[in-house]
């Protein structure tokens, strides 16, 4: 008989996600995670369901204070919305998952969920779609890409507006920690009060998994410099093939330049073999024009009403032009 409690202790909860999760993606990491604990601090409620004293179900919940609910750990938000992608709900069967959503000691709002264990892949729960670049599908060749993917008029006109920006004399420059400041700046200029990196927990969360990243080899920062100018700056994340674009920004004055260093990482991927490039969620008019994959996250909530993400929930990493 499936039995649920709930663990609270932030030292157990540690300990369970690591028996329960399955370090596959970037955010299956526990550092990754606490990175944005450490600032939220929201207050931990996992939920455990045992079968005859094995394990056979984790929903890792955080109670958001301000929403008067719970969300998926560590419950990060902005905007009212949970941002770590790729949230997983451990649940040997269906009625696993029933006992631990309702088991639920409140209103639940959980995001970014990938289909896997008993978690239904209907149409009417998906929250957004990711998008995806796939090097190995092109044989590690970005000529076969442009080929595949655009007509021929196409890939001469996304060649022109690249060369406008590279004719300019860019340079790039790599894994600089320094050129974080000039991330965070380059955002904030941009979208103001909307920028995640307004909100200081935010700012020092992405601070914290900056240096995580680097501290394991993991970090990919990646700055375009024009006449001395920080023109761009992505922060992204190589863990087991998959490369993760998770911030960015870039300067008004180089209209243009959002494209150029997202075709680079592309590029980038192809070189080093990778197995895929996640430039996260939102649709933005870049990631259908560069013929991106896209990839289904879903939601479960039992509050009504839900006010779907705007547009602006994923424009800083997006950079949108």
């Amino acid at each position: 008989m499936v039995s649920v409690h709930a663990v609270t202790d932030l030292s157990e909860c540690q300990a369970t996600w690591r028996r329960a999760i399955r370090e596959e993606t970037m955010t299956d990491l526990w550092a990754v995670r606490a990175c944005f604990q450490r600032h939220f601090r929201r207050p931990p409620h996992f939920l455990v369901a045992e079968d005859a004293g094995e394990m056979c179900g984790l929903l890792p919940l955080s109670r958001i204070e301000e929403a008067d609910g719970f969300g998926y750990f560590p419950g990060e938000t902005w905007e009212g919305k949970t941002w770590l992608e790729q949230n997983r709900i451990v649940a040997r069967d269906p009625g696993v998952l029933e006992a631990l959503l309702g088991t639920c000691p409140g209103d639940y709002h959980l995001r970014y969920l990938l289909p896997v264990g008993a978690l239904p892949a209907d149409d009417h729960l998906v929250d957004e779609r990711g998008y995806l670049f796939l090097p190995p599908r092109y044989d590690y060749d970005l000529g076969n890409y442009f080929q595949r993917e655009f007509s021929g008029k196409a890939a001469r006109k996304l060649r022109r507006e690249l060369a406008a920006i590279e004719d300019l004399g860019l340079t790039y420059r790599y894994d600089n920690l320094g050129d974080f400041e000039h991330l965070v700046s380059l955002n904030v200029n941009r979208f103001g009060e909307r920028s995640y990196f307004f909100d200081a927990r935010f700012r020092e969360s992405f601070r914290d998994l900056m240096h995580l990243l680097h501290a394991h080899g993991w970090l990919r920062m990646t700055t375009i410099v024009i006449n001395g100018d920080v023109a761009a700056v992505d922060m992204g994340c190589l863990y087991r093939g998959a490369y993760t674009l998770v911030a960015g920004g870039t300067h008004p004055d180089y209209r243009g330049v959002a494209k150029v260093i997202n075709i680079h990482h592309m590029r980038r991927a192809c070189t080093e073999r990778m197995q895929q490039v996640d430039f996260l969620c939102g649709e933005f008019s870049w990631k259908p024009l560069f013929r991106l994959i896209p990839r289904p996250l879903y939601v479960l909530t039992n509050v009504s009403h839900e006010t779907p993400p705007t547009a602006a929930c994923r424009e800083e990493t997006a950079r949108v032009e």
